[in-house]
Order: structure tokens, then C-alpha cells, then sequence
């Protein structure tokens, strides 16, 4: 990368910190239990809406994992998720009704939260509906792995997206609060992904999937992007730039090994689609609010109607992280 486009790149993190600075005005401190923050926390991120059926099971399986305390921003929420969440003893929550879409789509107000509280901790982002799955996940808390990057001196740790999806129609089974959604959506695409690199941000740019094949078929290069770095050492000078698809400095991005090695590498499993999807989407819909004017949405409602299967006879069901890294999803690197 030549002088002038790395001078860009600097510039327009400044910018991006500048303008999270400026996004706080719109948060509302509902609950600030931050005082709680050891120096050694790992520490929890996450921007929602109209959660409080998911957020039982999402803060179980992060607590059980060795996250220490979670910091989330609920955007208008009506159905309760609020008040759950200012109950919770771990939990820092601050509300705004301010657009989701102008905010980056959460982006800036996760900037500013970062900048001011995970300044020299493992800051992880995700989703109600994202479980982050690692290497040994089933025997070391993430505290193992957060120590293994430290020592060998790694700042970031990337995760494929990988959505996860019932065999049969997504109304079929009803999804429980506190149940693990793993047990209704137990299945996802092992192969069907297109990955390129990024030019600008050296990050891989990952597609494909059910969400690829069942609504973009014919315009796979349309679909959502997979590729994210959602586990950073946080340094009060970094800023996501698109969720946690990518972020800046750019060498954060580059998570993957150019040189025939492998990098060690988890996956989010993603369980979007349970039966609460139908409306969840049709809300988002309405709303207008996520990117490109809601493309994805768009076609999510357009296909919805004909209640499709994502199953299909590739299909694979999910057992464990290390399937996950026998079909090449996910890697251990050389943590062993």
C-alpha cells in the first residue's frame, strides 16, 4: 500500500473517532455498572432491538465462556429488553431512539463505548444471535485463548458468520427463552462461500451460505458479508469501520496467513433464522434502517412469503468446533 492511501486510512479513522466522540450525545446512561471493570476483564459488546427472548440464553453462554461484563446499547426497544437487561448484576446498558442508520448502524455508538471502556481489554462484538465458537472451546474459557493471543503477541481474532438453520419450515418450532437456539437451528452450508481480499482494508471479504443460495440466487455478490473480526485487544486509537466486518488500523484485518501457514480462527454461529425471523425481518423492514436501503430485508420479505426450507440435501448438522475445522471454517493455527 502506497504512502498516500495509508495517510487516507489514518485520516479517516480520525474521523471515525471524532464522529463517535460527537455520537454519545444520543446515548442515554440507563444502568452504569462499569466501576465493576477489572483491569483484567474481558469485556462484551452489543448493539439490539426487541432482544428480550434471546438475551437469556446470549448472556448465559458468554458468562459460562468468562466474559466478565457486557456493555449494550438498546435502540428502542418495546418488548421488555430494557428492563431485563438494567436487572442483569454484569450488565451496563445505555438506550437511544436516535437512527440506527446515521449512527453507522451502531457502529459509532460501540466506537465511543470501546474507546472510553475497553481501552487495554479483549473487547468482543457480537450480536444476540451470534455464539462465538474457538478452538478447545469445550475445554478452555476464552480467557485461554485470550492469554495464548498476548503471548504471541496478536491483537485480533477473526470468525467466519456462519448461519445456522432448522431442517423444515422456520415456524415449525417454536424457539423458547433460555433454550439454546443450536437445538432448533442445527444446521449450515459446509461448503458455498466465495471469499475475496479486500484491497484497501486487507481483510477477506467472505459470501455465500443459505442466505446466498435461498435470497440472492441470482445475485450472490448482493448477499450479506460473513467475514468478521469480532475479537480485538482494544486500544482507545482503534475503530471499527463496517460492524465487525473490518476495522482500522488495517493490520487488524489481516487474520489470515498470506504465506501457506494458518492462523488460528473461530466461528460465530449465527441463529437468525428461528421462528421469531418472520417478524423480526418484517419490522426491520418497515423501519428502514440497515444498510443499502435494506436490501437484504427486502429480499428476505420477498422470499418469506413462499416460507422456504434453507435445508437442503448438502446440508450439514452441527456437532462440535472441530467439525467446524475438518471442512475448513475455522482454524487452531498453532495453538495446541
Amino acid at each position: 500500500m502506497g504512502a498516500w492511501q495509508s495517510y487516507r486510512l489514518r485520516l479517516q479513522r480520525k474521523r471515525w473517532r471524532i464522529r463517535a466522540f460527537r455520537k454519545r450525545r444520543e446515548l442515554k446512561r440507563v444502568v452504569d455498572r462499569t466501576e465493576q471493570i477489572r483491569s483484567d476483564a474481558l469485556l462484551a459488546f452489543t448493539t439490539m432491538r426487541n432482544e428480550v427472548v434471546r438475551l437469556p440464553y446470549f448472556l448465559e453462554y458468554y458468562r459460562e465462556m468468562g466474559i466478565n461484563h457486557f456493555l449494550v446499547v438498546d435502540n428502542g426497544s418495546t418488548d421488555g429488553s430494557l428492563d431485563y437487561l438494567a436487572a442483569q448484576p454484569d450488565v451496563s446498558v445505555w438506550s437511544t431512539n436516535a437512527s440506527y442508520k446515521r449512527s453507522r448502524f451502531g457502529v459509532d455508538w460501540l466506537n465511543w463505548l470501546q474507546m472510553k471502556y475497553a481501552h487495554g481489554h479483549w473487547a468482543l462484538v457480537v450480536d444476540p444471535d451470534e455464539f462465538l465458537v474457538y478452538p478447545f472451546c469445550d475445554t478452555r474459557p476464552l480467557r485461554a485463548l485470550t492469554d495464548w493471543l498476548d503471548a504471541s503477541s496478536i491483537k485480533s481474532f477473526s470468525a467466519m458468520l456462519l448461519d445456522m438453520y432448522p431442517k423444515g419450515r422456520l415456524n415449525e418450532q417454536p424457539y423458547q427463552a433460555g433454550q439454546n437456539p443450536m437445538e432448533i437451528a442445527s444446521w449450515f452450508d459446509s461448503g458455498n462461500y466465495m471469499i475475496k481480499r479486500n484491497k484497501v482494508f486487507g481483510n477477506l471479504w467472505i459470501q455465500g451460505g443459505p442466505r446466498a443460495r435461498v435470497f440472492f440466487p441470482d445475485e450472490p455478490a448482493r448477499a450479506p458479508a460473513l467475514n468478521k473480526v469480532p475479537l480485538v485487544k482494544w486500544d482507545r486509537r482503534y475503530a471499527y469501520a463496517s460492524s465487525s466486518h473490518m476495522l482500522l488500523p488495517r493490520g487488524l484485518n489481516q487474520v489470515y496467513d498470506e504465506w501457506g501457514g494458518e492462523k488460528a480462527s473461530g466461528v460465530l454461529l449465527h441463529a437468525k433464522f428461528l421462528d421469531t425471523f418472520n417478524s423480526k425481518a418484517a419490522e426491520e423492514l418497515d423501519r428502514k434502517q440497515h444498510y443499502a436501503g435494506s436490501v437484504e430485508y427486502k429480499a428476505y420479505a420477498s422470499t418469506m412469503d413462499e416460507d422456504p426450507d434453507l435445508w437442503c440435501k448438502w446440508s450439514e448438522k452441527y456437532i462440535n468446533w472441530r467439525q467446524l475445522e475438518i471442512l475448513g471454517l475455522m482454524s487452531k493455527g498453532n495453538w495446541a
